[in-house]
């Protein structure tokens, strides 16, 4: 059975529409998504390697497609700096070992000393790696946040 966590709705939803408790690995993976959150905020090299795969990778939504080495590289230089970073409508979906999760980011950035405000719509792509969820996969598209 495929399982929706819907953190807006406060619960998960199998998919006839019946809520169940959130279960151990929607657990995990939200704390996953919470870790690389914080990473990103306060940028870590150790702690972001980890969060990802090797493999990964990391759309941004200028178009932009980065590696893990170069997500990593534009974090930690402060080319990429995310001031704040606020996760709402986070939905998780787990498949096997693969988790999908969507969100809306909302963020102050300060990229390479310029000051800004950014609206993302989310999907990542964790995967199940020996025990841990790591970051596959990232896809962001920008959306109109209502005043």
């Amino acid at each position: 059975m495929t399982l929706l966590f819907a953190a807006s709705h406060g619960g998960l939803m199998a998919q006839g529409g019946m809520p169940i408790e959130q279960g151990k690995e929607e657990k995990l993976v939200s704390a996953a998504v919470e870790a690389l959150r914080k990473a990103m905020i306060d940028p870590d090299k150790t702690a972001l390697e980890k969060l990802t795969m090797p493999q990964l990778s990391y759309g941004h939504s200028s178009g932009v497609v980065q590696n893990q080495v170069e997500f990593v590289e534009a974090l930690t230089s402060g080319k990429s700096d995310f001031v704040t970073i606020d996760l709402s409508e986070q939905s998780i979906r787990i498949v096997d070992r693969t988790a999908v999760v969507r969100h809306i980011l909302s963020a102050t950035t300060n990229d390479g000393g310029k000051p800004g405000k950014t609206n993302l719509s989310i999907l990542l792509v964790w995967l199940k790696d020996k025990g841990e969820w790591r970051l596959l996969a990232r896809q962001a598209v920008k959306v109109a946040i209502a005043p």
